[in-house]
């Protein structure tokens, strides 16, 4: 999970880390990730969340509990009354690195970058913060189209 907080060009991280869910029975950590995710969002009040779409390689089996889990945390953030945008890979890593083929090393590497934090951050946390940079690039980006459009006519 990563949480970034903007105050006018200024974007700086708030929280970011990792939920632990152990190792019990796929469903009872299912809910680890839904409670958890909710207490985290009541702590920190964010005005809007992302999340990244599943992502299909090699392994369905993965690729379904990955989005169960995924189902997990989207039900927690609109359980807390949260809008959710959610986006591609591709998306996200075009909007950090500038190219949708990144690696995770390039992503946390930018992530850093546009963050100013100084120490690594594990790579999940780094995902996680790369979603809501993306997020923001894109909202961002939106408004000010729409700016410009309302201008215009």
């Amino acid at each position: 999970m990563g949480i970034i907080e903007v105050d006018g060009d200024r974007v700086s991280p708030v929280y970011y880390g990792g939920i632990k869910a152990g190792s019990g029975d796929f469903p009872e950590r299912l809910g680890i990730i839904f409670s958890q995710l909710q207490e985290l969002i009541k702590q920190y009040r964010p005005d809007q969340a992302a999340v990244e779409t599943v992502f299909v390689a090699n392994n369905a089996a993965s690729a379904i509990k990955l989005g169960q889990a995924r189902g997990a945390a989207v039900c927690a953030v609109i359980s807390c009354d949260v809008a959710v945008a959610e986006y591609s890979p591709r998306s996200i890593k075009q909007a950090i690195v500038g190219r949708g083929a990144a690696d995770k090393a390039q992503i946390q590497h930018m992530v850093r970058v546009l963050l100013g934090v100084k120490e690594p951050i594990q790579n999940d946390a780094a995902d996680a913060l790369a979603v809501a940079l993306c997020h923001h690039h894109t909202a961002h980006t939106l408004a000010r189209m729409a700016m410009l459009q309302g201008k215009s006519a």
